[in-house]
């Protein structure tokens, strides 16, 4: 009778407790700042770092951030490892076919970075080695326009840490990429200078699996984000001015593709 009892008020303890909150899986490449890095207790900063643990505290989760090359975030996306992925990620119509997108919420464009006092354009770039990060709208770019430009030798990096130090070494002339990420990256690296801004129009926005139920959750958290002002904060915070009125980064847009 008496274990009957026990069981009994253990069972009821266990009804009555608040059910562990569930974790967000969130995929990061830890090479890109302002908007993901790691400081020097190896914890992740950064703009979108601190938009995803906003998200996570709306939703009322647990936040996990996995460390993961940019690569390796739409394989992760698109096996359900993690149930959305960081990095200055642009929503393009080839990755819609595959992943899912919440509304964006940074407009940008790709930029040149050079080390060369004679590259100011990329057609100065014409004969010359060039790099991007694999899988990247740059790479993308320079393999569109490579006939049109004249590039010499395409290199491919895991890294934007190694591609910046090859521009900084003149192993390659210039690297094309997130024109804010290589603006951030010249004033640590006085040897670099991004010499041309690229108009493509990009947005980014956060990576997920395709068909994920959180996605409207998630896109739910964003516009509420933008609508208190968070996101505004947000801005001012990691890059240092005010969003313009009519971006994406206190407009509220649909799902792309929805």
């Amino acid at each position: 009778m008496k274990l009957r009892f026990i069981s009994g008020l253990l069972a009821a303890a266990l009804l009555a407790a608040p059910a562990a909150a569930q974790t967000l899986e969130v995929g990061a490449y830890p090479s890109n700042p302002p908007w993901e890095f790691k400081n020097e207790q190896s914890e992740f900063e950064g703009f979108e770092v601190d938009l995803v643990r906003e998200i996570a505290d709306r939703l009322g989760r647990e936040l996990n951030i996995q460390d993961l090359g940019f690569q390796a975030l739409f394989a992760a996306t698109s096996s359900g490892r993690i149930d959305m992925a960081i990095s200055t990620i642009t929503i393009t119509d080839e990755r819609l076919a595959n992943q899912a997108f919440t509304q964006p919420y940074y407009d940008s464009d790709l930029g040149l970075v050079t080390a060369q006092d004679d590259v100011t354009t990329p057609d100065d770039l014409a004969g010359r080695p060039v790099g991007a990060i694999a899988s990247s709208t740059g790479e993308v770019w320079i393999s569109e326009q490579s006939e049109t430009y004249g590039f010499g030798d395409y290199r491919s990096y895991t890294t934007q840490q190694n591609l910046l130090l090859d521009v900084a070494n003149g192993r390659v002339a210039g690297g094309i990429g997130d024109i804010l990420g290589f603006e951030f990256a010249a004033e640590q690296m006085p040897a670099l200078r991004v010499s041309a801004r690229i108009q493509t129009g990009e947005q980014f926005a956060i990576m997920m699996p395709k068909g994920s139920e959180l996605l409207g959750p998630v896109n739910d958290a964003i516009t509420a984000i933008k609508e208190d002002g968070t996101m505004a904060e947000l801005y001012r915070t990691w890059l240092g001015s005010e969003p313009a009125e009519g971006t994406s980064t206190l407009t509220v847009l649909p799902i792309p593709g929805s």
